[in-house]
């Protein structure tokens, strides 16, 4: 009996919102990082996807830029190596530092990988940052992250089955690791519940209500370069450059393949 009580009250924390808006931004222009060649570095592909989002969509006079008029970026957030390097260039243009969470990857196994668990805390933390500063209330925040923590389903919903079952060694409620759990972006319709691992050409935009601090509406754009970047890939939602679906790999003679990315 005691361990099926705690089992809910432990679920019943873990379901309650992560932080209360203090201090909402009024927006989030929120991306992934370019394609990447490893743990620590882009591919060539992904170096130029970088140069096509400062010149086209995030730079200072940018050709299509998504700010609207009078509007800056107020921050510019990242968390890893391949997002670092992506939004450096947008962060240059506008003679801005980047804020860097930083997750390095950390050996394990067969190589160098990030830590899901380094992710989440500190994908935790910026979210409380985006929340509550007042420096950034009412303004708009670029952030680029890693996809798994943008949004993944079974992230968080692991953790919620372990939150049920409390009778095993469970001494921490089980936490949002996700930007979509994390700023409550199931609130809102249209918004995907994961981030496709072969999708790196959309941006998700999201304002937020000024009085309740609460998502309030969600738009998707779909990244689409001219020279001298038209050879970036610009796929479906979903699909691989190949134009397969998400979950096939990639053919040889594919964009991505040929410069190298993985």
């Amino acid at each position: 009996m005691a361990a099926r009580l705690l089992a809910g009250i432990i679920l019943a924390a873990s379901t309650l919102p992560a932080f209360e808006a203090q201090a909402a931004p009024a927006r989030i222009i929120l991306l992934r990082h370019g394609e990447k060649a490893g743990p620590w570095q882009l591919c060539a592909l992904g170096n130029e996807r970088a140069r096509a989002l400062a010149a086209y969509y995030l730079g200072r006079n940018a050709q299509k830029s998504l700010f609207r008029p009078g509007e800056t970026p107020k921050a510019i957030l990242a968390i890893s190596m391949h997002t670092l390097d992506t939004i450096s260039p947008v962060a240059q243009s506008w003679e801005m530092p980047v804020i860097f969470y930083s997750v390095m990857p950390e050996p394990r196994g067969d190589g160098f990988h990030l830590s899901d668990k380094q992710l989440g805390a500190r994908t935790r933390e910026a979210v409380r940052d985006m929340l509550t500063k007042p420096e950034w209330a009412g303004q708009t925040l670029v952030v680029n992250w890693e996809h798994d923590h943008i949004a993944k389903a079974d992230l968080d919903h692991d953790r919620m089955a372990a939150a049920r079952d409390a009778a095993k060694d469970l001494s921490e409620p089980a936490e949002r690791v996700t930007l979509y759990d994390l700023l409550r972006l199931d609130r809102l319709a249209g918004v995907p519940y994961t981030w496709p691992s072969d999708t790196y050409d959309y941006f998700w935009i999201i304002d937020f209500d000024a009085q309740t601090g609460q998502p309030s509406a969600f738009t998707m754009i779909k990244q689409a370069f001219g020279p001298p970047f038209a050879h970036i890939p610009q796929n479906d939602w979903g699909k691989s450059d190949s134009g397969k679906s998400d979950s096939s790999k990639r053919e040889a003679g594919s964009p991505a393949a040929r410069a190298g990315c993985i």
